[in-house]
């Protein structure tokens, strides 16, 4: 999965979900994002693995089964 796949995931989740989902481009570093889900902030770099993936989903309280049904 790629950043922008992730994004969309997380997009669809929030709607389906009723939950804020905001990306701002512009105060991450470089090529990174920064994401708001919820109350929760975390940083979005390009370049994913799946360890990466599930280190973010869970820092914004998410599991990754949570998008596997989407």
């Amino acid at each position: 999965m790629n950043r922008d796949q992730l994004l969309r995931a997380l997009r669809r989740y929030a709607r389906k979900n009723g939950f804020v989902f905001e990306v701002d481009k512009v105060k991450g570093a470089g090529s990174h994002y920064r994401i708001r889900f919820q109350s929760y902030v975390t940083t979005l770099p390009d370049k994913l693995t799946p360890l990466k993936i599930t280190l973010i989903l869970k820092q914004i309280g998410l599991h990754p089964d949570d998008l596997k049904n989407l």
